[in-house]
């Protein structure tokens, strides 16, 4: 990608119910992962593909994720899109977007650490032309999830609910690189889902592409993962 900086969005708003038995009155990218937050993974993940600037989309406890990470981690820049009522993904994404000034933009979720190639991914994204681009994680099955569907060129073809098939499958692991003028081209209401009001209703008529990836995931969402993390993050 030609524009600098390079910058990248994190979703780190969740309210992080299911963890609340182990970690209290923290957000979900906060819980300790070997005496460190699991969002300092994260940074260092970004940090290793030169990435310049993040944007910290978050909410509920916002004020625990200021008062550890400042203006800076390391070589990164922190700026926050702080939401007074939940948007939704999409909502928090295009509000997020409006404090960045590249022309393309990563965006990842805070309680997930998937290692794509993110150079690998760039190239792809800058290759296919789009305005957005996702990554795909192949699952033994996809009825958990939801499934996605790609032509021989990666364009995605379709998107499955959940349930709606099942077995190996591709699912989406959460990745982008969107184009800033994506929300300006498609304006949606302050509060939407960026899975199912935007990407879910557009595909057939603006080409979306998929990457697929091997690369090692994490989802600290659940207790038994967040107990796996760490182990393998050790």
């Amino acid at each position: 990608m030609t524009n600098n900086p390079k910058e990248a969005i994190i979703l780190a708003g969740g309210f992080g119910t299911r963890l609340q038995g182990v970690v209290k009155d923290l957000p979900k990218p906060m819980a300790p992962v070997n005496g460190r937050p699991f969002l300092t993974y994260i940074l260092d993940y970004l940090i290793e593909y030169q990435y310049d600037k993040i944007i910290l989309s978050v909410g509920y406890l916002h004020e625990k994720i200021e008062a550890y990470f400042g203006s800076q981690y390391k070589s990164l820049a922190i700026d926050y899109a702080v939401e007074t009522e939940p948007l939704g993904t999409g909502g928090g994404i295009a509000f997020a977007m409006s404090k960045c000034s590249s022309d393309n933009v990563l965006v990842i979720n805070g309680d997930t650490i998937f290692k794509v190639d993110l150079s690998m991914f760039e190239r792809f994204h800058e290759d296919k032309e789009c305005q957005l681009s996702i990554v795909l994680r192949e699952v033994e099955d996809v009825s958990r999830y939801g499934s996605v569907t790609t032509d021989s060129n990666d364009r995605i073809v379709l998107f499955s609910e959940k349930g709606a098939s099942e077995g190996r499958g591709f699912i989406n692991g959460g990745v982008y690189l969107i184009q800033r003028r994506l929300f300006d081209n498609h304006p949606k209401p302050e509060r939407f889902s960026f899975e199912r009001d935007l990407m879910e209703k557009l595909y057939t008529v603006e080409p979306f592409y998929a990457m697929r990836s091997d690369a090692y995931f994490i989802d600290i969402g659940i207790p038994e993962d967040y107990a796996r993390a760490q182990v393998e993050l050790a």
